[in-house]
């Protein structure tokens, strides 16, 4: 296709796809379940790093997990007992078990007793990690402007930054510095800090910004951005989203990551 004729029909598809219909068979739906902007953040980032798998299967082991916390996730992280973390034990989705989950209720404790949103988790100018913690490809704490390269390996510092933290469970927190694509956080950001009057994505985040987002590369969009030529490089990898992005930006450069939906929508229906 030409670049008016992609961009077109690309924007046709964003139309089609990105609407409150969608929300009900997508991970999405967990988060939507509240209203509190903390039970928002968490019950989101559960719900993106637990995705992978059958998207039926993801959304009932969020509903179980949640309901394990008296779907009051915030409330849980802040004022829960040691009965209230039995209650966490034998949870299991895939690999992510309750050694991973208890670590994850730890780190948000430790995070809201400082901050009031999980947004300052992925900003580097907050940071309160020492120097020999943060991330080996040094983030510039000092900087106006953030990269969501930045901010992805600055959260995974953080993130692993409480003593004795199960290793198995830094399997599940990936960063561009692996060569990962990040499909997962990038998508929780997505949901964050995307705005628009859809009632899709949230945007309750305001320091990091729509234009900055790398779009999620999972399977369905890696293939359909092949087949539409948005993707050249061999293998899928952090700097293959980042090509993606920067294509998609020639369509919209204020909000290219408004494309996941066309792109996932063509190939989840494999229309293409």
């Amino acid at each position: 296709m030409q670049f008016l004729e992609l961009k077109n029909f690309l924007d046709q598809k964003v139309a089609q796809y990105n609407q409150l219909d969608f929300i009900s068979n997508d991970p999405v739906c967990i988060p939507h379940l509240f209203t509190k902007k903390q039970d928002i953040e968490i019950a989101g980032f559960f719900a993106a790093i637990l995705a992978w798998g059958q998207r039926k299967t993801i959304i009932n082991k969020c509903k179980e997990l949640l309901g394990r916390m008296d779907n009051s996730p915030y409330e849980f992280m802040i004022h829960h007992s040691d009965d209230d973390l039995r209650g966490l034990l034998n949870f299991k989705h895939r690999t992510f078990n309750d050694t991973d989950l208890l670590y994850f209720v730890s780190f948000f404790k430790s995070h809201y007793q400082t901050f009031d949103s999980l947004e300052h988790a992925f900003v580097p100018k907050y940071s309160i990690l020492s120097d020999e913690l943060l991330p080996t490809t040094a983030v510039d704490t000092t900087k106006t402007s953030i990269s969501i390269e930045d901010s992805l390996n600055y959260f995974r510092a953080y993130f692993f930054s409480l003593e004795d933290f199960p290793h198995r469970t830094k399997k599940h927190i990936s960063s561009p510095t692996q060569k990962s694509t990040c499909k997962r956080l990038n998508m929780f950001l997505r949901w964050m800090v995307r705005k628009d009057n859809n009632g899709v994505d949230f945007g309750i985040w305001n320091t990091l910004q729509p234009a900055d987002l790398i779009c999620p590369c999972d399977v369905h969009v890696d293939r359909v951005g092949r087949l539409l030529g948005l993707i050249n490089r061999k293998q899928t990898d952090w700097l293959t989203a980042v090509e993606l992005t920067q294509h998609l930006k020639q369509f919209d450069t204020n909000d290219p990551v408004k494309y996941d939906f066309a792109l996932f929508g063509l190939g989840v229906e494999k229309i293409l």
